[in-house]
This record gives structure tokens, C-alpha cells and sequence, in this order.
């Protein structure tokens, strides 16, 4: 019943998304979004670590939607859910979907990737840092043409090294895009310029 009340509710509020590259920023969006008085959909599963000591915002279920695990999206309405961007092409069409896509440079996400994976104990250099780039970059331009192409998705670009260095004016086109009520102080003051640890 709850899909259905889902899928056919007449006061349908669009589903706000999270998403972007590994290390660029979207647990911090996620943050920003929470204070500001966006409810959020996280199940706390993951805890804050020293790479994301604030927390990650994430939400196990968002990982089977290949799977068609699609009933918690009704529950999702007017929230926001964090979700990679590889995954967005399995949303289904029945909802409408406002997506904050982060954007930082790519020199930055690739080292703070690095710095991750050495403190998980896992091998940095598997692959090297201009292939992944290349990859990364061919990933994002998939993401972004099958946003374009969605006629219940509209999108905006947040850049995380911007919000850095001056989050006001990202936090009010935020509130212009999502065209809802917002703390835009409380959502700059979850800003932490402190967790800025790789830099261009």
C-alpha cells in the first residue's frame, strides 16, 4: 500500500537527492540540508570515521535499487536521501526528483580517495590517478546527459570548493532550486572549512 500510495498520491512532494562524485562533498550537502530543516533519510548504519568525522548520511536500501528495492522512495517524498550517481538511473519514473549533483575539483577528489583508501588499508595505486580521472570524468558526463534527459528530474550543480570558501550564495540558489523554506544561516554554519584537507 505504500507504493501505491506512493506512485498515485495526489500532494506528491519531490524527492531531493544527493549526489556526485566519491569524496565530493555529499556528506556535507547531506549536513547542510539537515540543518537548514530538510528532513533526511538515513539509517545511521555508517558511522562517522575519520574521513567523514560529521557522518555520512547514508541510507543502506539506496544500494539494492538494482535490485527494485523501490518502497522506501514513498517514504523519501520532500526528504533527502544521498544516492552515487551510478545509481540514479534506477529511480523510477513514478516520482519527481530534485538533485543537488557536487561538484570539486578533480585533483582533490582523487587525493582525498587516496587518503581513504590508505587508512582503510587497501592498495591506493591500483589504478593510476589519470585513469581514474578519465573515468571519473566519463562518469559524470553519462550522469549529467541522463539527467538532461528525464522529464521528472531537474538538477543543480553545487560547487563544493566554492561552498567553501563562501557558502552563502550556495545555500540561497539551494533554496531558490529546491523553492522551499530553509535555515540558510544554520545550513552555512554547518559549513566546517577545518575538513578541507585536500586542496587544488
Amino acid at each position: 500500500m505504500e507504493v501505491l500510495k506512493g506512485l498515485f498520491g495526489r500532494r506528491r512532494k519531490p524527492i531531493i537527492v544527493v549526489s556526485g562524485l566519491p569524496r565530493s562533498g555529499t556528506s556535507m550537502m547531506m549536513r547542510m540540508l539537515d540543518m537548514g530543516g530538510v528532513p533526511v533519510l538515513t539509517d545511521e548504519i555508517r558511522a562517522p570515521d575519520l574521513d567523514n568525522p560529521k557522518g555520512y548520511y547514508e541510507f543502506e536500501r539506496v544500494k539494492k535499487l538494482p535490485q527494485g528495492d523501490i518502497a522506501w522512495l514513498a517514504d523519501a517524498q520532500g526528504k533527502a536521501v544521498k544516492i552515487i550517481g551510478a545509481l540514479l538511473r534506477h529511480l523510477p519514473a513514478a516520482y519527481t526528483y530534485k538533485i543537488l549533483f557536487m561538484r570539486r575539483a578533480m585533483v582533490e577528489v582523487l587525493a582525498s580517495q587516496r587518503q581513504m583508501l590508505i587508512r582503510r588499508g587497501e592498495d591506493p595505486d591500483g589504478i593510476d590517478d589519470e585513469a581514474m580521472a578519465e573515468l571519473f570524468d566519463k562518469h559524470v558526463a553519462q550522469v549529467v546527459a541522463w539527467m538532461e534527459q528525464q522529464p521528472n528530474v531537474s538538477y543543480l550543480d553545487v560547487d563544493y570548493n566554492a561552498v567553501l570558501t563562501d557558502p552563502a550564495p550556495a545555500v540561497r540558489a539551494i533554496q531558490g532550486f529546491l523553492d522551499r523554506p530553509l535555515d540558510l544561516e544554520a545550513m552555512a554554519a554547518a559549513v566546517d572549512p577545518r575538513l578541507h584537507r585536500q586542496r587544488a
